[in-house]
């Protein structure tokens, strides 16, 4: 190669301060989507410490930053439901309502997002490994007779389904008692006597231990 000929100019990798502060929108719109479902793109912007010139370079407009959330928080729930298994069905989905509830965040602002219906549809097809994993879990428990067995799987599914991301949402929940809760209601929807509940707990205490 010649001195006046010139090597060719690589692909500039994205900045590290651009990435950084995309992270730091979704990040924040996770954290106020948990609490307000109608936050404001001024408000996330803020939280994130950002304008909303800057907002703007990442998300077109809300809708856009909203599908990001969506989509971010149904792939760490999806994982979750597929890490989370038990030879016994009641461990298993116990521990399942755990995990989701100490991704709270993520779990709270898409079931909040999914209230608006412009993104309920979108909310149901990022989801559905989790409804696949849940409905596998409760047809194991009933089969094994773990679980109720006066209503179908699909039904008992459905319910645990909407009672647990219900009781999710409830913000005056404790992170201390909060995931103690949450897996005695789902539980209590598939059948389990709580005297069954109490014994199951003390026998698997990782099932809510903290971290």
């Amino acid at each position: 190669m010649t001195a006046t000929e010139t090597e060719p100019v690589a692909a500039r990798p994205r900045r590290s301060d651009a990435t950084a502060n995309r992270e730091a929108l979704i990040s924040a719109a996770q954290s106020l989507l948990a609490v307000d479902p109608n936050a404001s793109l001024d408000a996330i912007a803020q939280a994130a410490k950002l304008s909303r010139r800057a907002l703007y370079g990442h998300f077109p407009d809300r809708e856009s930053l909203l599908d990001e959330v969506i989509v971010r928080g149904a792939g760490r729930i999806n994982a979750v439901a597929e890490e989370t298994d038990d030879p016994d069905p009641r461990v298993a989905i116990a521990g399942l309502a755990a995990r989701l509830w100490r991704e709270a965040s993520a779990v709270r602002a898409a079931a909040n997002i999914a209230l608006e219906n412009a993104h309920v549809l979108g909310t149901v097809r990022a989801l559905a490994p989790l409804r696949r994993r849940v409905r596998a879990l409760v047809k194991a428990g009933i089969e094994s007779g773990a679980f109720r067995g006066d209503m179908s799987d699909r039904v008992l599914a459905f319910l645990v389904e909407e009672t647990a991301r219900a009781t999710l949402r409830e913000r005056w929940l404790t992170s201390k008692d909060g995931a103690s809760t949450v897996v005695r209601v789902v539980l209590s929807i598939v059948g389990v006597p709580w005297t069954e509940q109490v014994a199951l707990l003390e026998a698997h205490p990782e099932i809510v231990a903290a971290g």
